[in-house]
């Protein structure tokens, strides 16, 4: 029986959308081709202020909930990271509390898990000394090795307001992994996910900053497992990827191009550390099983699919992507609820969410229920006859 649901388009009427049958895809638990991480989003606690503003409390069970189910289907978690709120309403009292648990969950399954060290324990909007900033990411570092967890070493809103030069980038980063156990993911973040890191590596000028990021690679490259470049640039990427030395791995952070990066070409490809993964975990995971028999036809025909649903996501503002994220995951049953830490439930309109559940169940990622969710969430928000 053909399922369907009034939805409110652009001309401020509603339209009648009938649904497909959710998918049936073959898990993959345990990928080999390529190591793959998808960046968790956090589960607020409905019942707690969590306003703009306001302390993040967090609903533990739910988020580690959906921690779980990640990785059964093969993926790696990416944690404590910008799609859990670095920066936008979870602040580091909350990160230590989530880096802690997330780490003894995935020791306790032997799941792989990184999380991110950043210095946002110092005061926002202001500039620091270098030698402040080296403290604050090692504070960073050595909570994260003390739990178990491997470290991505993301880009720093306060290094970006107070570097002078290339060399104050060089300083920070030397220091820091001179004392960090194993080896690290350095993530390059770009600004239209974070507009505070305009300039980083000491230029805004992309090919300078490419140019000095390189040079400081292959000083650190026995401590650099890999980079995560969060560029939206296909062609950059690839540039990038063909320079970077031979034991270094490029972890996409596309969100618009990853089934192309992720497949690679006769020169190389990229591994992938993706947002995107928290909402397309079950086709990726159905993917990345393909991709290991080689099937590179049926790898691209699962994932081209959820592109248009990932450009819609993270559309600009890009940086509001994980509203998106979350409304997915309570369209499909993983949290009773759309509430965000720091109210950022908001900042996506009805609009943009009716869209994306029709691009989410095109490219089959809508499970039994999405439905009805979707109705009382349109009933909420003053959208009548929605049956």
């Amino acid at each position: 029986m053909n399922r369907s649901i009034k939805l409110p388009n652009e001309s401020g009427c509603l339209e009648t959308y009938y649904l497909r049958e959710p998918a049936k895809l073959t898990v993959h638990p345990n990928p080999k081709s390529r190591t793959v991480y998808a960046a968790a989003h956090v589960v607020a606690d409905p019942l707690a202020e969590n306003c703009f503003g306001a302390p993040p409390a967090i609903d533990w069970e739910a988020t580690l909930r959906y921690r779980h189910y990640l990785w059964s289907l093969g993926l790696g978690v990416a944690d404590a990271m910008d799609t859990a709120q670095r920066g936008m309403g979870l602040d580091w009292a909350a990160t230590k509390e989530l880096i802690q648990r997330v780490a003894r969950e995935a020791k306790s399954t032997g799941a792989p898990v990184v999380c991110g060290a950043g210095t946002d324990q110092l005061p926002a909007n202001q500039q620091h000394p270098i030698p402040k900033i080296i403290d604050a990411y090692l504070e960073q570092c050595a909570w994260i090795e003390q739990h178990g967890a491997r470290i991505v070493v993301m880009a720093s809103r306060a290094l970006a307001a107070s570097a002078q030069s290339p060399e104050d980038y060089g300083r920070v980063y030397e220091t820091i992994l001179d004392q960090t156990q194993d080896r690290v993911i350095l993530h390059w973040l770009g600004p239209m996910f974070d507009p505070a890191l305009v300039g980083y590596w000491g230029s805004s000028d992309l090919d300078s900053a490419t140019a000095h990021f390189l040079f400081l690679l292959k000083k650190l490259q026995p401590k650099v497992e890999g980079i995560k470049v969060s560029l939206l640039d296909k062609d950059r990427e690839i540039a990038l990827r063909r320079e970077l030395p031979g034991n270094i791995k490029l972890f996409t952070g596309d969100d618009f191009n990853y089934p192309e990066l992720i497949l690679g070409d006769d020169q190389g490809f990229s591994h992938a550390l993706l947002g995107i993964f928290d909402a397309i975990a079950p086709v990726a995971s159905a993917a990345l099983g393909a991709l290991d028999l080689g099937q590179k036809s049926a790898f691209l025909a699962l994932l081209n699919p959820t592109v248009p649903l990932a450009r819609h996501i993270f559309q600009t503002p890009t940086y509001y992507y994980k509203t998106g994220l979350v409304f997915l995951a309570y369209l499909n049953g993983h949290q009773s609820h759309f509430r965000m830490i720091g109210g950022l439930e908001s900042a996506r309109s009805v609009l943009h969410l009716s869209k994306l559940f029709k691009l989410a169940d095109q490219a089959e990622l809508l499970t039994d229920g999405a439905d009805e969710r979707m109705r009382r969430f349109l009933t909420l928000a003053g959208v009548e006859d929605s049956q």
